[in-house]
């Protein structure tokens, strides 16, 4: 297993060009995941959480900051600066039709992934792709299956034995249980932190369900309209978070009315703001159940940006009037086996 250096993100910041202009989709982001450990990203629709997975896979380059992987510096706008990132860094997507080729074999799938294979004979190539489906729970019987004869998990499984072919040094799985059922929704999750507890890479795992962050995840970070506002050890985040907009997350988990009928804190009012145009001082003022439009005297939330100052805070967070850990927390749905809210962000998060 491996220690030390995984993937670190220092003031990295990623522009696109909109039909109005320039957009900052990540806006000096700084965050460190450690080897062997798994960092949960969360947050809204637009929050930027697959524009900074795409940087760190050198899909979309920055024009500041940093990104270290295993100890080595990538980045910038040339192709020469990111060359040999994709072998340090894979990235698993929400559907894994997205990965696989319908016309390949899932053998010849893995096979390709990992070039190195080609200089291995037939005997050889075929015992390697089988320890890696049975790495991932699949039998090898499958490597002779086309994509379309396979269930949607079982997808899903090979895609991740496709990123793992290589040995990354880095693993990003994008939304990658969203599209599942329960039961085969916890198995993959299950598979997903044995492995990386064997084969020792850093794992950023982004996704909308608070159930699934929290059983993979030793951290979370929340990411809005291209910040990281908040981030803490799972437990501590969940149990007490300090950002409002982390609190507004929670409470907006689905619970159940007396009635039997789903039911959810609503997020704040209005929707996020334009990220060609964002808010002046805190990012999140306009929306904030807390900031200056229900307290009077927190101008400063108007007039000066939290984020300057945000190393100093509890969790990191981004935001003048952090919570305390003894406030109240927002009304979540409760898991009865640990007290703590879970299930997923509300769609649009």
């Amino acid at each position: 297993m491996r220690t030390g250096p995984g993937l670190e993100l220092d003031e990295a910041t990623v522009r696109h060009h909109g039909p109005l202009g320039p957009v900052t989709a990540v806006d000096r982001v700084t965050l460190v995941v450690p080897a062997g450990t798994t960092v949960g990203l969360v947050g809204e629709s637009g929050s930027g959480k697959s524009t900074l997975a795409r940087a760190v896979v050198g899909l979309d380059p920055l024009c500041g900051g940093r990104i270290t992987v295993g100890g080595r510096e990538y980045g910038g706008r040339r192709a020469a600066a990111r060359r040999g990132l994709g072998r340090q860094v894979q990235l698993v997507f929400q559907d894994p039709d997205t990965a696989l080729d319908p016309r390949m074999t899932v053998r010849q799938s893995i096979a390709e992934a990992a070039g190195a294979f080609v200089r291995l004979d037939r005997r050889d190539r075929a015992q390697r792709v089988a320890g890696l489906l049975e790495r991932v729970g699949l039998d090898a019987g499958c490597a002779d299956r086309l994509p379309r004869q396979l269930s949607g998990g079982q997808r899903q499984r090979v895609a991740l034995a496709r990123a793992l072919a290589v040995g990354p040094t880095v693993l990003i799985a994008d939304e990658i249980t969203s599209s599942l059922d329960v039961s085969v929704r916890a198995a993959l999750l299950t598979t997903l932190r044995d492995l990386q507890r064997r084969m020792g890479f850093a794992m950023l795992f982004i996704s909308h369900d608070l159930a699934a962050v929290r059983h993979v995840s030793d951290a979370v970070a929340v990411m809005y309209l291209g910040r990281i506002v908040e981030t803490a050890a799972t437990e501590h985040l969940l149990s007490g978070p300090r950002h409002p907009y982390t609190r507004a997350l929670l409470s907006a988990v689905p619970r159940l009315h007396a009635g039997g009928r789903p039911a959810a804190e609503p997020l704040p009012a209005g929707e996020p703001p334009d990220p060609a145009s964002p808010p002046t001082g805190c990012r999140f003022h306009p929306r904030c159940p807390v900031g200056p439009g229900r307290r009077p005297g927190r101008d400063v939330c108007v007039v000066q940006d939290p984020q300057e100052e945000a190393t100093g805070r509890p969790h990191r967070a981004a935001c003048h009037f952090p919570y305390l850990a003894d406030d109240r927390l927002p009304r979540a749905r409760r898991d009865p086996r640990d007290g703590h809210g879970a299930g997923p962000v509300p769609s649009g998060s």
